[in-house]
């Protein structure tokens, strides 16, 4: 996929009149009917016809900020659950009619009587799925968890949800920049992770290349442009390492495709972020796909045939062999994936699979489906939503906690682990002994005091690997405790562990409430529902329970009781005067709402108090959002800030436009890595250039070499990020620099 932005970009400007845009939704919707040909069956065709009219109806006075109508928006959702993701005639009729229950003025009940139960239940879901997501409510994640009911009771709900992010973030041109961070940040949080576990690897793909495109701009931009520029050589280099493989597949009588495609520009991203390395050093750029066509029965056998021919013209690397064909993915995904050295001295991924396993790693669940008609097996996806069932209908945390465990528990890739008898367990990366003891059963969790793994002793806290045979090891004494929740990252886990400490709390508290209840008899006031709420709201605590809690565990010790009036058995707590600010003495603070939209800091920074991201640093000059705190005010953050996407996704309401105002008297520190060969002088000269020719300002600077080259971090004061760039600029230019890059993620103390 050289096209990163897929689809019809929004237009910015859109001038047909009324005769020509009828020509053009009309021009629309016979496409997506082209589309749909191969799937419909006698009556298809009229009901379609019916949910476009309803549709086009019913959205006919309505725009999208591009100008263009509104129909255009559901008809190109419709042909993406088409084309892009395999589903069929009614997903299409829901897909046109999703934003009408919202929208406009028809109602499920309408939908019901003219499409039936089924159609309308997945637009209902459809329609609490647009509320939860798309408003600025703190409420989003606390309602994810609608969404994930609506998945496990009809995953087309979901299908369809993403159909239409794509199609959002295809055309998010026209929104306003706030807007576009903050539909970005929710996509690569929740909607790309989605989509990868549905199986929709392209759409995924496309989801997160669209994301950094607003979010990482500089960086997308430059990955975008060497992408074009590599190109032509990357095409013949492409060639030279298929033409052998060709013949081979050709003399041995398969039927396949072969072809190189380029790894997306976010997955190039990640690489460069993760190894530390630049464009060029990134080996995998492209993997090469060889796709067979193989009758079911024969298509493991085919992919090894394959497997076996491709590394005996090019050397494999033993650790980078990936087996998803004797154990899938729990999306469906089937595939052989090795890495080979290639001419040249590059390492070069081959993925193997059968046409079959390509439609599932294009199409995800809809394809899946389609390949299971007629089994009863209950395979991987139904125990995945299995999973999902049995931790909503026991979830009672907060909604921001929730979406965060949901990410870890159910979007993360996962391992098999194998008990005793040889049942194997589907976790997520990352999951602990503990985790597996909950897997297992909960009563086993809770007295979980070790495990064997291949026999040797682990503690609770070991890691997993896909792979290992694990044996738990229990005992009637043990007791959950509370930094167990740290160890563990299932879901399931989580929940089973906060139950059992809220029995435990439950039984100590007990104790609190016996001592509460003759403390109070003592100054004459009876144990009643008032004089506890009084209490609770005295001592600041969330509730009885916790009341009751910290006085058997002596963190509050009822000293105060005796400065209370009792009137009755009621007891009076004499209320502290409010302090009324003058806001005349202090016409800073004199700003309206509007203001606090577009706050500008630096040279009104006595108006405004906020303070810089620890995790980002910023410096005037960044792309910046303000994120409002409890208790510390306003906190600045770089939009490319790695807590960025979280804050904005699970926190919009809290997310305010900034920018900076140009104020040469502040300095901001910030830090540089440096790396380049070890020679004489090389401080000095980096020294001279930063506080000689730039006269900026050192605040540390530390250098380490070995075998030849050093390794530098330099903390400077810079004004804003032009002077920065000319100071790497400059650093650059030095001879035996090998990069300079300001440092990100670290705190810069």
């Amino acid at each position: 996929m050289e096209q990163t932005t897929g689809g019809a970009a929004a237009l910015p400007t859109y001038n047909l009149n009324p005769e020509q845009e009828k020509k053009e939704i009309v021009r629309h919707y016979r496409a997506l009917l082209r589309a749909l040909r191969p799937k419909l069956k006698k009556g298809d065709k009229e009901l379609l016809r019916h949910a476009f009219e309803m549709a086009a109806d019913a959205h006919k006075t309505m725009r999208r900020k591009s100008g263009e109508p509104y129909i255009l928006h559901p008809i190109a959702v419709a042909m993406i659950c088409v084309e892009e993701i395999g589903l069929g005639v009614r997903s299409t009729i829901c897909a046109l009619l999703h934003d009408t229950v919202e929208d406009t003025d028809i109602s499920l009940e309408d939908i019901e009587r003219e499409f039936g139960t089924e159609i309308a239940r997945i637009v209902d879901g459809l329609t609490k799925i647009s509320t939860v997501m798309d408003t600025n409510s703190s409420q989003q994640a606390e309602n994810f968890k609608k969404i994930l009911l609506t998945l496990t009771d009809d995953p087309r709900v979901i299908l369809i949800k993403l159909a239409d992010r794509l199609h959002n973030m295809r055309t998010l041109d026209s929104m306003k920049q706030e807007k576009q961070l903050k539909i970005a940040s929710e996509t690569v949080w929740v909607y790309a992770p989605l989509a990868h576990r549905m199986g929709l690897y392209n759409i995924k793909t496309e989801l997160e290349d669209l994301s950094m495109k607003y979010l990482e701009p500089e960086a997308y931009r430059e990955i975008a442009k060497r992408l074009a520029e590599t190109k032509r050589e990357r095409t013949r280099y492409i060639n030279e390492f298929i033409r052998p493989l060709k013949d081979k597949l050709q003399n041995s009588g398969f039927n396949f495709e072969i072809y190189g495609r380029p790894k997306s520009i976010h997955s190039i991203w990640n690489k460069i972020k993760k190894k530390g390395v630049s464009f060029e050093e990134v080996y995998d750029l492209f993997a090469i796909r060889v796709i067979l066509d193989s009758p079911q029965e024969k298509e493991k056998e085919d992919c090894w045939k394959v497997y076996s021919m491709i590394t005996d013209e090019y050397m494999p690397s033993p650790e980078r062999l990936r087996d998803w064909l004797s154990n899938p993915k729990s999306n469906g995904y089937e595939a052989l994936h090795t890495t080979v050295m290639g001419p040249q001295g590059k390492w070069v991924e081959v993925q193997i699979r059968t046409k079959r396993m390509n439609e599932i790693a294009e199409k995800g669940l809809a394809a899946h489906y389609k390949y299971k008609e007629g089994s009863n097996d209950e395979d991987r996806f139904d125990k995945w939503f299995g999973q999902i069932r049995e931790v909503l209908t026991t979830q009672d945390t907060d909604g921001v906690d929730f979406l965060q465990d949901f990410k870890t528990s159910f979007l993360a890739e996962e391992i098999y682990v194998y008990t005793p008898k040889g049942e194997v367990k589907m976790l997520p990366t990352g999951s602990t002994a503990l985790d597996f003891a909950f897997a297992i059963h909960s009563a086993i969790g809770t007295k979980c005091i070790g495990a064997k793994v291949h026999h040797k002793l682990v503690p609770i806290s070991h890691k997993l690997r896909s792979g290992d045979q694990v044996e738990i090891i229990t005992s009637n004494k043990q007791k959950p405790s509370e930094d167990w929740l740290n160890i563990v990252v299932t879901a399931k886990a989580k929940n089973k562990i906060k139950d059992a400490l809220r029995e435990e709390k439950r039984k100590i508290a007990e104790d609190g409430k016996y001592v509460l209840q003759r403390r109070l008899e003592s100054i004459g006031a009876a144990y009643n529902q008032h004089n506890i709420d009084e209490l609770v709201q005295f001592y600041k605590v969330p509730s009885s329970l916790d009341l009751n809690y910290r006085i058997a565990t002596k963190q509050i010790d009822l000293k105060e009781l005796k400065d209370f009036q009792v009137l009755g058995d009621k007891i009076e707590i004499p209320k502290p005067k409010p302090v009324i600010p003058d806001i005349a003495a202090d016409p800073s603070r004199q700003y309206s709402r509007k203001d606090s939209e577009l706050i500008i800091f630096g040279e009104s920074s006595d108006k405004i108090m906020y303070t810089l991201a620890k995790c980002c640093n910023p410096i005037p000059g960044d792309d910046v959002f303000g994120f409002v705190s409890v208790g510390k005010g306003l906190i600045i953050h770089r939009t490319s800030c790695p807590n960025a996407a979280q804050l904005m996704a699970n926190y919009g309401h809290r997310v305010v436009k900034t920018k900076w105002a140009k104020n040469k008297e502040i300095s901001f520190l910030t830090g540089l890595k440096i790396v380049g060969l070890d020679d004489v002088g090389v401080i000095n000269k980096i020294t001279n250039v930063i506080s000689g020719d730039l006269k900026i300002n050192i605040s540390g600077l530390t250098i380490e070499s070995r075998e030849g080259l050093f390794e530098g971090t330099i903390k400077v004061f810079v004004h804003d990020k032009e002077e920065l760039e000319e100071l790497v600029l400059r650093l650059k230019s030095l001879q035996g620099i090998q990069s300079v890059e300001r440092f990100d993620a670290e705190t810069v103390s």
